[in-house]
C-alpha cells in the first residue's frame, strides 16, 4: 500500500512537469519511460477496480495522504488511475517545450502501426480519439456562437442540426462505456459553452427523429434523448433557462415529450402566479425585471393552445383549473388566468373534453 502511494505521489509529479518548459530536458527514453509507468498504474487500476475492499482502502489512504483538500493537480483519486496514461498524452501534445526526438517518440508510442498488436496503445489511441471528438464539439460551440448573426429558424440550421446530432453522438458514446457519465459531461458543457446556444443545440437535438439512418442501417437515438430529458428535468436552472427559448419551438418540444411538457406547465404556472395587475398602468406587470412578463406568457401560452390534442387539452384544463381557484372570476384585470384565456384564439377557448386533464401545484 505505502509503495502504490509513493508510485501515486511520484507519478502525479511527473504529470506536474508535463505541462511546464521542463519538458525540453526530456529525451525519447524519458517519454518512453513516463508512458510505462502510466500504463503500469492503469494495470494497477484495472486488477483491482473490481474489488470493492481493495479499491475502498486504497481510497481511504490517499485521502489520510493528500489532506481534506486533496492534491491541487495530477492522481487525485483510485479512479484517476485509470485516465494517468491519457492525461500525460495530452499534456505532452499540447506542450511546445516538448524537443522533436522526444516529440518523435511520444507519436511512435501513441500510434505504433498497425500489427503491433499492442491491446493498450490501441486502447488509448481509442480514448484519446473520444476525447478530441469532446473537445472538438466544445470547440463548435463556442465558436460558432461568436460570429454567427442573423440565423435561419433553429430548426433550419444546418449548424444546429449537426451540433445536435454531434451531441446525441457523444451521449451514445458514453452510454456504451461503463464509466460513461453522460450527466456530467451535459453539466461541463453547460458551464463552459455559451448558455443560450448550448439551449438551442438541446432543443434541436430533442426534436431529432428517433431513429437515424446509419452506415450500417437504422440507429436508435430514444435512449440518448431520454438521456437529454432526464438531465433537463434534474436541473433546475438549465431548465428554467430552456424554457425561455422562442414559444414556438417549446410548444413542438412539449408535443413530443410529455415529461418536458408537464414541467413547462408547472414552470409557466409559477410565472403567472408573479404577476400582479397595475391599476394605474392598466395592464399585468412584474415585480422583478427578472420575471417574465406578461407578453411572453400570453405569447407562450397562445402557442401552446393552438397545439393539437391532448397537449392542448392540458393546456386549456390548466388555465382553467387556475381561473377557478383564483375565484372563476369572468372580468378582466381580477385574475391573470382569466385575462390570458379572454385573450386566446376563439376556438382555443372552447375546452376540448376528454384529454387527461393537468393539476395545478398545490
Amino acid at each position: 500500500m505505502d509503495a502504490l502511494l509513493q508510485q501515486l505521489e511520484r507519478f502525479s509529479e511527473v504529470l506536474s512537469v508535463s505541462r511546464t518548459n521542463h519538458v525540453s530536458t526530456w529525451g525519447p527514453e524519458t517519454v518512453r519511460r513516463a508512458l510505462q509507468w502510466a500504463r503500469y498504474l492503469r494495470q494497477v487500476y484495472r486488477r483491482f477496480g473490481s474489488h470493492g475492499r481493495i479499491r475502498a482502502a486504497l481510497e481511504r489512504r490517499l485521502r489520510i495522504h493528500w489532506g481534506p483538500e486533496g492534491p491541487k493537480s495530477g492522481l487525485t483519486s483510485f479512479r484517476a488511475l485509470g485516465r494517468g496514461d491519457v492525461l500525460l498524452s495530452l499534456n505532452l501534445l499540447q506542450n511546445r517545450a516538448l524537443g522533436d526526438a522526444a516529440g518523435r517518440a511520444l507519436l511512435q508510442q501513441l500510434f505504433p502501426g498497425a500489427g503491433t498488436g499492442d491491446a493498450d496503445a490501441e486502447a488509448l489511441q481509442t480514448r484519446l480519439v473520444r476525447l478530441a471528438r469532446r473537445r472538438a464539439a466544445l470547440l463548435l460551440l463556442r465558436e460558432t456562437d461568436c460570429f454567427r448573426g442573423g440565423s435561419p429558424g433553429l430548426l433550419e440550421d444546418p449548424v444546429l442540426l449537426t451540433q445536435a446530432q454531434l451531441l446525441l453522438g457523444r451521449l451514445q458514446e458514453a452510454g456504451e462505456t461503463e464509466t460513461g457519465d453522460p450527466s456530467g459531461w451535459l453539466g461541463r458543457l453547460w458551464t463552459r459553452a455559451p448558455r443560450v446556444h448550448f439551449l438551442q443545440v438541446m432543443a434541436v437535438a430533442l426534436l431529432q427523429p428517433l431513429e437515424e439512418l446509419g452506415p450500417s442501417g437504422p440507429k436508435s437515438l430514444g435512449e440518448e434523448i431520454h438521456v437529454l430529458v432526464r438531465w433537463l428535468l434534474e436541473q433546475s436552472e438549465v431548465l428554467a433557462a430552456f424554457c425561455r427559448l422562442p414559444a414556438g419551438l417549446l410548444t413542438s418540444i412539449a408535443e413530443r415529450h410529455p415529461a418536458l411538457s408537464r414541467a413547462y406547465l408547472v414552470l409557466l404556472t409559477d410565472w403567472g402566479q408573479k404577476l400582479h395587475y397595475d391599476l394605474q398602468e392598466g395592464a399585468w406587470v412584474s415585480a422583478d425585471s427578472q420575471d417574465v412578463p406578461w407578453e411572453e406568457l400570453l405569447r407562450r401560452f397562445q402557442s401552446l393552445s393552438q397545439a393539437p390534442p391532448p397537449l392542448k387539452d392540458e393546456v386549456l384544463t390548466l388555465l382553467e383549473s387556475c381561473k377557478a381557484r383564483d375565484g372563476n372570476f369572468e372580468v378582466a384585470g381580477l385574475s391573470v388566468w382569466t385575462d390570458l384565456l379572454l385573450d386566446l384564439p376563439s376556438s382555443a377557448s372552447k375546452l376540448c373534453l376528454g384529454g387527461d386533464k393537468f393539476e395545478v401545484p398545490a
